[in-house]
């Protein structure tokens, strides 16, 4: 097979972004609500809750600002390897090799699908990501790591990535 490059899609990570400036907003009207702007009663918890909600999305949105200017392929599929840049975790591992790939699932996780890749030999991986990343992805009962790449922001959806993952890791059992 072919290597193939999923590129950034403009109108969906444009829609993204726009929705997740609304969520902003609300969060930033909520928290002036809450410190008594409107009615001169402050309101602790969700003053507390909104402040930090809008903190740690007006960072993803930030980010997802800047890595607009990444023209590279967001995912790279082929023979011998996959490489994925669509969530922080893919992003960080890096590149994968089919050989080490135990399973591939489609997995709805908060508003995205998600493809889940499983990989055996997780030592062979360890010093690519920070302890936070590794504990995320380790599963240390089955002793596998679990790497997730979205379609929320490529010119595919959920159901075709998967399917083009699955096809890759099955065409290395054919060589």
């Amino acid at each position: 097979m072919n290597e193939i490059s999923l590129y950034r899609n403009k109108r969906k990570t444009t829609q993204m972004l726009f929705f997740s400036g609304a969520i902003c907003l609300l969060l930033f009207i909520v928290l002036l609500y809450s410190i008594g702007l409107f009615d001169g009663v402050f309101k602790a918890k969700p003053t507390v809750f909104s402040g930090g909600a809008l903190l740690v999305l007006l960072i993803l949105v930030l980010i997802n600002l800047l890595s607009l200017r990444d023209k590279s392929a967001q995912i790279i599929l082929n023979d011998a390897f996959f490489l994925g840049k669509t969530t922080p975790l893919a992003k960080a591992f890096g590149q994968g090799e089919w050989s080490d790939v135990k399973a591939i699932d489609l997995q709805k996780v908060g508003g995205d699908t998600l493809v889940i890749v499983t990989l055996g030999n997780p030592t062979k991986y360890k010093g690519r990501l920070s302890s936070l990343l590794w504990k995320m992805a380790y599963q240390e009962s089955a002793d596998e790591l679990t790497i997730m790449y979205s379609a929320s922001t490529i010119d595919v959806d959920a159901s075709e990535l998967y399917n083009l993952f699955v096809s890759y890791w099955k065409a290395k059992d054919s060589h």
